[in-house]
């Protein structure tokens, strides 16, 4: 499905299974970000919602 330009980057919350939640991300992003599949991530919370920030030792 094409979405007009405006509306691309929105997106539901979905229940994963029986806790979890789970948000699809643009792929645009995700290839700009140069994350991968399975790639560990850190999700902060601060004052105007959610930092997601690639995981370091």
């Amino acid at each position: 499905m094409n979405r007009k330009t405006s509306q691309k980057n929105i997106r539901k919350i979905q229940k994963m299974g029986g806790t979890s939640l789970g948000l699809t991300l643009p792929v645009e992003l995700v290839r700009d970000l140069r994350w991968k599949e399975k790639q560990k991530v850190r999700i902060k919370r601060v004052r105007a919602g959610l930092m997601i920030k690639d995981w370091k030792k």
